[in-house]
Parts: C-alpha cells; sequence; structure tokens
C-alpha cells in the first residue's frame, strides 16, 4: 500500500516494475511478497552466520562428534571443558595476550600516524602536501606481498626482528586509514581554525582542542579497522616473531594445530574469532556512525 500511494503521489509510475499497482493492492500478493523477502533474507542470514555456527558447535563437541557427524545440529554432549583446556593446555591463553599486546600497539600507532598526516594534508596544507598525498596513496596499489622482503631486511637491520616494534611500525601506518582521515577532516567548518588562529591558537592547539573533540567518530572507525586488521594477520607476524613465546593467535593456532586435540583446536579458533565479533558488537554504534560520518561531503 504504501508503494502504491507513493507512486500515485508523484503522479506517475515506476517505469520499471514487475509488480503492478493493482498487484500490490491484493492482500495475497502483499503477504506472499513479504515472505519472499524474509525467505531471503533468512537465507542470507544463515550463510552468513552458518559458519560461525558450526563454530560455536564443534567448540563444545567431542572430537568423535566432529569426526563422526561434523554437519550435525547439536553435539551429543556439550563439553564446556574444551574452552579451558585449550586455553591452558594449547597454550591459547598466552597466544590472547600475545595478540592484544600486538594490536594495542598496532591501533595506537594507527590512530596517531592517521591523525597526524591527516592533519597536516587536510589542514595545513604544506606547500609539498600535494607531493606527500600522492607518495602516500601510491602505497595502496603496492601488493603487501612485494614489500615483504624488503620489510624483512629493514627490520632485521634495525635489530627489531623478534619484537613487537616490527609489528607496531610497520602494521600501524596505514595509507587508507591516513585517507580516510583526511577525508573527515575536510568535511569540518574552515572557520572554526580561521577563528582559532585569530584567537591566538597555533597549529598544535588546534589540533588538540578543536580537531581531536570533533574527530572522536572517525578515530573510533580507524580504531576498530586497525585492530580487525591486526588480530587477524598471519604471515608478517609469522617472519617478524620466530620466538613462539611472541607469537599471536593467528599464528598460534597454526602451529599447535598438527599436535593439538581437534576439539581444543576448533575451541581455541572460536575463541580466536569471538574477540574480534565481541568488540565490533560492543562498538559497532560508533563505527557505523564514524563510518557514515567519514563518507560524508561537506556541501
Amino acid at each position: 500500500m504504501a508503494l502504491t500511494a507513493r507512486r500515485r503521489s508523484t503522479g506517475r509510475s515506476l517505469e520499471r516494475s514487475n509488480i503492478s499497482d493493482s498487484d500490490l493492492s491484493r492482500a495475497s500478493t502483499r503477504f506472499t511478497f513479504r515472505v519472499v523477502v524474509w525467505v531471503v533474507v533468512a537465507l542470507l542470514a544463515l550463510v552468513a552466520a552458518g559458519p560461525l555456527l558450526w563454530l560455536a558447535k564443534s567448540a563444545v563437541s567431542t572430537t568423535q562428534d566432529i569426526l563422526r557427524d561434523p554437519f550435525g545440529l547439536w553435539p551429543s554432549g556439550i563439553q564446556w571443558h574444551n574452552l579451558g583446556d585449550a586455553w591452558n593446555q594449547i597454550q591459547i591463553g598466552r597466544f590472547t595476550t600475545n595478540s592484544l599486546l600486538i594490536t594495542s600497539g598496532e591501533v595506537i600507532v594507527a590512530v596517531f600516524s592517521a591523525v597526524t598526516l591527516g592533519y597536516v594534508l587536510a589542514i595545513l596544507r604544506p606547500r609539498y602536501g600535494p607531493v606527500l598525498n600522492a607518495a602516500i596513496m601510491a602505497t595502496l596499489f603496492i601488493p603487501g606481498v612485494i614489500s615483504l622482503v624488503p620489510l624483512y631486511l629493514t627490520v632485521i637491520d634495525l635489530g627489531l626482528l623478534d619484537s613487537y616494534a616490527a609489528l607496531w611500525l610497520t602494521n600501524g601506518v596505514s595509507a587508507f586509514n591516513v585517507l580516510i582521515m583526511k577525508q573527515y577532516f575536510q568535511t569540518l567548518p574552515p572557520e572554526l581554525f580561521e577563528a582559532a588562529k585569530v584567537d591566538g591558537a597555533g597549529p598544535l592547539r588546534i589540533l588538540w582542542s578543536i580537531v581531536l573533540p570533533l574527530a572522536r567518530p572517525i578515530i573510533g572507525v580507524v580504531a576498530l579497522l586497525a585492530f580487525i586488521a591486526s588480530w587477524k594477520d598471519f604471515l608478517w607476524p609469522l617472519l617478524a616473531l620466530p620466538s613462539p613465546d611472541k607469537q599471536p593467535l593467528s599464528v598460534g593456532l597454526a602451529t599447535v594445530a598438527p599436535q593439538a586435540d581437534l576439539a581444543m583446536l576448533m575451541a581455541g579458533m572460536f575463541i580466536a574469532v569471538l574477540i574480534p565479533i565481541a568488540v565490533f558488537t560492543i562498538f559497532q554504534k560508533q563505527f557505523l556512525t564514524g563510518a557514515g560520518s567519514a563518507g560524508a561531503l561537506k556541501g
């Protein structure tokens, strides 16, 4: 009915439609249309959540259940101790702690670099700004695999191999984060900065007192993107952290997989995916708000 009313209010029908106004006025047609929509939504939700639900079921199942009936809807018995066993026996707790340390450092570096570079490019705009902006954006077109060897050699020359700083300094700086931060700063009213300059505020004062309070939504977006990217990174931590005591969860799971019990391994994988999902669920409102602000254009 709403669609029919909208068509009539515009004075003309839509140019293309598979359902006519007369069909939409029928209760049976509207009911069928709603059923189809809900079925499609349910199927999409099942496809999206299916792997996670299967992993959750496997995390509390026995190894025999996983091997005998991997696609069973319910385990023969819920083995809650799998989570504790995975945490202690295959060192998921230690790997998780390492991941949190690595991720925290990378998030701090990501936010700092994105804010400072975005502020320079969007607000200060030095004479060499276009060259710096082009150089930063050019890195978006360089595949990460190509830079692994020179990056590895540089880390060795600086004496950072097998240290968390090797990951903080290399993974923390992201051209994409700088891009979205710069775009957000460009939407801020320039009158604010002009008024602050008249009052005698310098660049650092403007950044601290004006830009940062207004940039909280986009800072949250950058922090969350950096967190997810750091949490799922595998290849570079494998190369930069050869010591098993310092490896993150992504590398640790692959290391213990050949020797670990299948049920405990599934429990460890469930813990690994549960943490970023929980973080995103908690901060999803701020993320969506900031992401929408990042894409807004000043009119």
